[in-house]
């Protein structure tokens, strides 16, 4: 099957990846693609929710805030579009009978709706990090139950999707990183870093707190927990490379020998056509790479001494999921007191390691054993978040 006749349904509409999607159906529909839209969802913002739905048309809209369902419902009046707000709300749009489903819901807020397509066998194009960050044994269980496919929407996971050809055969697996805003930045400047600066990406444009953890690496950390998730290797397996130019997207190192790299300018809509398409291939217009022009493409070693952020996510992997998803509860507080102007640049790693280490002190028990449950999971994202404020507080004092 291709993206031809495919329903989709997209959570997290109004995001950076849920406008890359909706460019991707738009332009194939404008190829004549029948791409039919069940459902839409979004956090809070009314006027984006309501621009994607006059172009997708779809079914179902959602807003994740409840109290803005009478101003969604009048803001989508006369589009014959049922709207519901809510996180009930969310998981029933996950629900609604879609091929396809794009995860592209920031945070852990994202899980309960991705799950609720997972658990009825859908494609799900997985953008969100935090399905498999925090709760990745209960996903992939729950999609070999249904028979649910995951397709990695992430460029990094997208490519090495795309060149493995032989999964037995595998020796390693490498992600390529661009090293952030702060690639060459001096320990001095990076602690004087402002949220602007963090957020300054130099090749592809991201949401805030993605940004935020680029700048930091804990973004590449996450990536290396979920590539260990998808494709079912050992964290030792997995490297991670700095490669400015953002152009190979990852590779896949073989037994024999070979190296099979995907390569592409750094466009979303690139990976999101794939998965949309799959197995097949699209025909869209992102960018063309012209090699002669580009000229030299270079990669360095990650100086994890300077970014401390992809060492602690190697180790909460090696700890456990609950480690996990503590580290990953625990730099999300970091960063929006970052970008709130209460804490420094530094002083998210600091947060997201000091938590790690509290916890697996007062709270050994929680984060020692396996979540067998998404209440389990929360119970260790709110312990993490309790902790992370109070040594955030804490620091902003000090």
């Amino acid at each position: 099957m291709s993206a031809e006749g495919r329903s989709v349904s997209i959570l997290g509409v109004t995001g950076s990846i849920g406008q890359s999607t909706m460019l991707v159906i738009e332009e194939l529909r404008a190829q004549g693609v029948d791409i039919p839209v069940q459902a839409v969802c979004a956090g809070r913002n009314v006027d984006a929710l309501a621009d994607a739905c006059r172009r997708m048309r779809p079914r179902f809209a959602a807003l994740a805030d409840e109290t803005l369902l009478e101003e969604a419902r009048a803001a989508l009046a006369g589009l014959d579009i049922e709207v519901a707000a809510g996180a009930s709300a969310l998981v029933e749009a996950a629900a609604r009978p879609a091929d396809w489903v794009m995860s592209a819901i920031v945070g852990a807020a994202g899980l309960a709706p991705t799950m609720a397509a997972v658990r009825r066998g859908a494609l799900v194009a997985l953008a969100n990090k935090e399905c498999l960050v925090c709760a990745g044994p209960l996903m992939l269980a729950a999609a070999a139950a249904s028979g649910a496919r995951l397709l990695p929407v992430d460029s990094e996971h997208n490519a090495i999707f795309q060149v493995l050809t032989h999964p037995q055969r595998v020796d390693k697996l490498t992600l390529t990183a661009s090293g952030g805003p702060f690639r060459t930045s001096s320990q001095e400047a990076m602690a004087a870093a402002k949220p602007e600066q963090a957020c300054a990406h130099p090749n592809w444009s991201m949401g805030a707190k993605i940004s935020v953890d680029s700048a930091t690496l804990m973004n590449k950390g996450l990536e290396l927990i979920e590539a260990a998730y998808l494709f079912d290797k050992p964290e030792h397996q997995v490297d991670v490379l700095i490669h400015p130019q953002s152009i190979v997207h990852s590779l896949v190192h073989y037994q024999d020998g070979s190296v099979l790299a995907q390569l592409s300018a750094p466009d979303m809509r690139t990976p999101i056509a794939y998965a949309l398409a799959w197995p097949d291939r699209a025909g869209i217009s992102s960018p063309r790479l012209d090699l002669a022009t580009i000229a030299n493409l270079s990669f360095e070693t990650p100086d994890e001494d300077r970014f401390p952020a992809l060492r602690l996510a190697r180790e909460a992997f090696r700890a456990g999921p609950s480690r996990v998803a503590a580290l990953n509860a625990a730099n999300e507080v970091a960063v929006a007191d970052f970008l709130a102007g209460r804490i420094g640049f530094l002083d998210i790693a600091r947060i997201t390691g000091e938590t790690i280490a509290h916890l697996e002190g007062a709270e050994a028990g929680l984060i020692a054993k396996t979540p067998s449950s998404f209440d389990e999971v929360a119970a260790v994202d709110q312990a993490a978040r309790h902790a992370a404020r109070r040594i955030a507080v804490s620091l902003a004092a000090a």
